[in-house]
């Protein structure tokens, strides 16, 4: 089965087909930083790097960008409430975005263009659709699109835009414009702007660009003029994306994008996210409460991407069982007892779960269907370990590869490594107290035994005992610590 997307201006699953061979040009719209991303913000980004993944997983060669709008309305009001320039002000905020995509097992994009770093392509591009008639110089100074001027526009959100009083003067606007369809590409300067260092020369005097102009030139200076993918939340559909297609259509005559995907907005406790509501998010927060970014990342990959996700505290609880699931699986093969015998059901269970692991991820990236066949592997390999006492070791290994192959894509069993792993002190902290404890036993104190148990489990740290001694694992890395 070859890859199929769903693209939201086809209306429909069709077959993922790249403008060139074997290489992969995908853009995906980043937060604008004048806060920190929320949670319902890293359901859409976790997407983007599960796309990232399996594209090269597939051996797709990616090229993958994702932006950071770093001027806009917000991040200027945010800065001049800061009494900082807008450089400043967003700073501290890309940093810590990318700081949360390192902690949630995000692939690096290839470029994270900021908006402010490519001013004078935007200018450029603006002139060059005033040249073609596709634009206007207003009399503030402002430059706006001319939606008349693009006959498809509309044709992403499958709307007709010939009801919004086509060629009326919009005087309520905050800049004047020729038509209430047309929208900004560069705004006149005002006093905000000059405020947070947000305003730059231009042929039309002192301006900003628009927000939808941004993405346009940030992914055609990056990326070429056609895309293979566009990625980004349901909200930007319109008027974002459209205008996006209309401007950079307008401009390089060519198509902009040949498939959009779109994610679907995330519920927080069964209601729409908002600080009034008090389900505002941020992973910081739940990292601070002692949720393992595994847990996160699992929770925000149960479900398919353009299906409704509510995310609870309590999900957690059960994504982070899940991957203790998966994390002790990956031990009990390290450990199997190997030797010579017959040939298993092993090889043949990993290779029926890679191909419907990849049959899943192939139909439009069902995250839910693929860890669906990831924990069926899981239970059945359990099984047929539980009926032997050896087996052999080729056969443990394709389980193991198959394993280590599926989490290449999803990111979950080595961003549960990460997370769980202690420094020396406490792996040197835990070996004295299970020396104690043994002590203990041998003296038959075994009161003193189970209050070391005790000791040992409050710092998240679980012991086995077998044959072979006492194993232990950290299952709550928060709690791993000594003091």
């Amino acid at each position: 089965m070859s890859l199929k997307v769903f693209n939201t201006e086809a209306r429909a699953l069709g077959a993922f087909v790249p403008l060139e061979a074997g290489k992969v040009r995908v853009y995906a719209c980043g937060p604008t930083i004048y806060d920190h991303a929320h949670i319902g913000n890293f359901r859409t980004f976790l997407f983007f790097d599960v796309v990232h993944r399996h594209l090269e997983w597939s051996g797709y060669d990616v090229r993958f960008v994702m932006n950071l709008t770093d001027v806009d309305d917000k991040t200027i009001k945010g800065a001049v409430a800061a009494g900082r320039s807008v450089a400043d002000f967003t700073r501290p905020f890309g940093d810590a975005f990318l700081s949360d995509c390192r902690r949630l097992g995000m692939l690096a994009a290839d470029s994270y263009p900021r908006a402010t770093e490519y001013i004078r392509q935007m200018v450029d591009f603006v002139a060059r659709l005033i040249d073609k008639k596709h634009a206007y110089v207003a009399e503030d100074g402002a430059v706006y699109f001319s939606v008349a001027s693009f006959p498809r526009y509309g044709r992403l959100k499958g709307i007709d835009t010939s009801t919004l009083m086509a060629g009326a003067r919009v005087s309520q606007d905050e800049y004047e414009k020729e038509d209430a369809r047309d929208f900004a590409l560069w705004k006149r300067a005002v006093a905000a702007d000059e405020q947070a260092s947000a305003a730059w020369d231009s042929p039309w005097g002192r301006g900003r660009p628009g927000w939808h102009l941004e993405c346009s030139v940030m992914s055609l200076t990056e990326l070429g003029d056609t895309l293979d993918l566009h990625l980004g939340g349901e909200d930007l559909v319109f008027p974002h994306h459209e205008n996006e297609i209309a401007q950079s259509e307008a401009s390089t005559g060519k198509q902009f994008v040949r498939n959009w995907l779109h994610v679907k907005h995330l519920q927080v406790e069964g209601r729409k996210m908002s600080k009034s509501l008090g389900n505002f998010v941020t992973v910081r927060q739940l990292l601070d409460e002692g949720f393992d970014p595994a847990s996160i990342r699992h929770q925000l990959l149960s479900a398919h991407y353009r299906s409704d996700l509510n995310f609870t505290r309590d999900g957690l609880d059960a994504s982070r069982s899940a991957v203790q699931r998966l994390v002790d699986f990956d031990d009990r093969l390290a450990a199997a007892p190997t030797g010579p015998g017959a040939a298993t059901e092993l090889p043949p269970v990993s290779a029926e779960t890679l191909e419907a692991f990849r049959a899943a991820m192939d139909n439009d990236f069902n995250t839910a269907d693929a860890l669906g066949a990831l924990f069926g592997m899981v239970s059945r390999v359990n099984a047929l370990l539980d009926a032997r006492t050896t087996v052999p070791s080729d056969d443990v290994k394709s389980v193991r590869d198959a394993l280590a192959s599926m989490d290449r894509v999803l990111g979950l069993l080595q961003l549960a490594r990460a997370a769980r792993s202690v420094d020396d002190s406490v792996a040197a902290w835990v070996e004295e107290r299970i020396q104690a404890r043994a002590d203990a036993r041998k003296r038959k104190d075994f009161a003193a035994a189970d209050a070391i148990r005790a000791e040992i489990a409050a710092r998240g740290i679980a012991i086995e005992d077998g044959p072979a001694g006492t194993r232990w694992k950290v299952t709550d890395a928060s709690a791993a610590r000594v003091g």
